[in-house]
Order: structure tokens, then sequence, then C-alpha cells
């Protein structure tokens, strides 16, 4: 997971090209793009917000937040928006209090092959938005 400048869709749907606020993010894909040697990184949003359809956000199991240095309130990985862009871009956002790294750990296998299956179930049924940054 990493903190970065996740661009929601309804803040590029106004026009905007930063986003307002920095969060942790899941990286759910990397991939080399191209002859350039890009790699191309995707990346799922956490928020605190709770989803208004819950088959579009996981819940983070509290253990997994406290351990990753996540605040104390609930969280979800959301599925149904996603950003993509080359890595390392100019949107990845130093961790508060953690003198300038951006990581803070990986995600454990089980919560991850949740999240993966979930996302490409909705991609399946054309449920998913990704913004390309």
């Amino acid at each position: 997971m990493i903190r970065y400048g996740f661009l929601w869709s309804h803040e590029q749907d106004a026009g905007a090209e930063e986003s307002a606020k920095d969060r942790p993010c899941a990286i759910v894909v990397g991939a080399l793009r191209g002859s350039d040697g890009d790699i191309q990184v995707i990346v799922s949003p956490i928020t605190h917000q709770p989803p208004v359809d819950p088959g579009a956000s996981i819940a983070i199991p509290t253990a997994v937040c406290r351990r990753l240095g996540l605040d104390a309130g609930r969280h979800w990985l959301r599925l149904e928006e996603l950003n993509r862009f080359a890595w390392p871009g100019f949107d990845l956002r130093p961790i508060p209090g953690r003198g300038g790294e951006v990581a803070y750990g990986m995600l454990p296998k089980g919560l991850f092959e949740t999240l993966r299956q979930g996302i490409l179930e909705r991609q399946a049924n054309r449920r998913t938005r990704v913004q390309r940054r």
C-alpha cells in the first residue's frame, strides 16, 4: 500500500487534474507497458466513507489497519474506482509522521486476493471506472 493523490471520477468529471486529498491506496497491479519501459500501476483507494453499494467495497479488518499504521477509524477498499499511472509518478505522497516514506506495507495475501477478484468481477460487468493520470 502507498500514500497517493487519488483522483476520483467526480473530481475528474468536474475538470480537476489533481486530487483534493491524499490517501492510502492498494497497488492492484503493476505491468511493463510499451517499448519505453514505463511501468503502469493501478491502485484502489482506501476511504473512511461507508459504501453506498456494499458490493463496491471491502472492509479492511481492524488488525490489518493497525499493522499498516492507519488511523483507528473504519476503512474500506473501493472496487468501483481505480487510478492508473506511470510508476513512480508525481502523485506519490509521504505518509505523515514517517520521515518521507510513501509505503505503508503489504496487504495480507487473502485480503489482496479478495480485492483482486472483486475488481475482476466488477470489470467483467463494466462496473469499474479507471482514471488515467
